[in-house]
């Protein structure tokens, strides 16, 4: 059995772990069951999520046993992780739903069936009808307050103000991996660094109560090499669900980031050879651009498919002037103008905003710049395209 973390090391994701050498020889020799928890907040997961979609599927296909731990219980407290402010608590059929979203878009990275099937299971099975005083007596009694207070997620609200409410979110992700364990011998969590506080205080929960062996390993997260979160756009978030993010809009998103971050988010975000990875990303000049439609369309064929990466990357080469393919098309009606059919197209929010991307240059109908804000329509049938990145026909009904 070939040992899965050298090849999560040789790709760029591991960032911490403990026990390391006991954790490898492990990881080398037998199927390890370990879990990753995702937060049901919103209905699709998004870039945020994507690396451990994509962890999880190397482990699994090392030979390990993926368990998906939904926060369905933890989501109702929130998670002060990387934030300053209180999230908001959600109720139990938000969290229904988001959960079924949530499958259906993790089975095109794991395999829920055969050897080694992914299991799901939701931490409010547990938590939602704990016994507070015998919870505080049998968990409580092995957290050190001094030592919480220390971890990275609380120095950060401390000044700010830290509710109890969320004091209680380590011990209640401890007792998550306590209780996996129990269910299904889970003994590894995995997550972004963020984590590594909660993390670490499962796997030292199971050493004081089992006197077993247990693990914490997180990831590198997935930022910018000028150290933003990766995934954000003016429009937010970049999301796996093509009702929220099209496959032409995730395409354009990976084709346009930045020259210093293909590599990496080759080696993170998709399965090509490490090989392959350094002979396209070699050079720093005009042929990065062809790693950057390697890597877009990758990834749009991961999570869309191939047949719609190949029509965003159909669209794409069409947008930029490359071959016969079609552009992307944006049907409106009751349009006059071209602000007006820039709003209803969507490349613009208001008419203001139509008017101030014209003053400003950025606007080209067909091969026309557009300087005239009161511009009508040239035809049924035009291209639009608002500055170097969006490019479209419109038709109009």
């Amino acid at each position: 059995m070939a040992n899965v973390m050298d090849t999560l090391r040789a790709r760029g994701f591991v960032k911490q772990t403990v026990y390391e050498d006991e954790l490898y020889e492990k990881l080398g020799k037998e199927s390890v069951p370990f879990y990753i928890g995702f937060d049901p907040t919103a209905d699709s997961l998004h870039v945020g999520h994507f690396m451990q979609l994509i962890a999880m599927h190397h482990m699994q296909q090392a030979g390990h046993k993926p368990i998906i731990l939904i926060g369905g219980g933890t989501a109702m407290v929130g998670d002060p992780s990387g934030r300053t402010d209180m999230r908001s608590m959600m109720t139990k059929e938000t969290i229904r739903h988001n959960v079924e979203c949530f499958k259906k878009q993790m089975a095109r990275f794991i395999d829920f069936e055969g050897e080694n099937a992914a299991i799901v299971v939701d931490n409010g099975d547990w938590l939602l009808d704990l016994n507070y005083i015998d919870f505080l007596r049998e968990i409580g009694t092995h957290f050190s307050v001094n030592r919480m207070l220390t971890a990275e997620c609380f120095k950060q609200r401390l000044e700010r103000g830290l509710s109890f409410l969320e004091f209680n979110y380590m011990l209640m992700q401890g007792y998550d991996f306590l209780v996996l364990y129990r269910k299904y011998g889970c003994q590894l969590e995995l997550g972004g660094d963020d984590q590594w506080s909660n993390i670490l205080a499962g796997a030292n929960l199971i050493r004081v109560k089992e006197q077993q062996p247990a693990f914490a390993m997180t990831f590198t997260l997935l930022t910018t090499s000028d150290g933003k979160k990766m995934g954000k756009t003016a429009k937010g978030a970049v999301w796996l669900d093509e009702n929220k993010t099209s496959p032409y809009e995730f395409y354009q998103y990976w084709r346009n980031i930045a020259d210093d971050d293909v590599e990496k988010c080759m080696k993170l975000l998709t399965f090509l050879p490490l090989e392959e990875i350094a002979e396209l990303c070699a050079h720093r000049d005009e042929r990065i651009n062809k790693a950057k439609e390697v890597l877009a369309y990758e990834l749009t064929k991961e999570v869309h498919g191939e047949e719609k990466a190949k029509l965003a990357e159909s669209q794409a080469k069409a947008a930029f002037g490359g071959g016969d393919a079609e552009l992307l098309v944006k049907e409106v009606s009751d349009v006059t103008t071209v602000v007006d059919a820039m709003v209803a197209a969507g490349v613009a929010k208001s008419k203001g905003e139509a008017r101030r991307l014209i003053e400003q240059g950025g606007v080209v109908v067909d091969d026309t710049k557009v300087t005239d804000p009161n511009m009508p329509i040239p035809a049924q049938e035009f291209v639009l395209h608002k500055g170097k990145k969006v490019h479209l026909k419109v038709v109009v009904k």
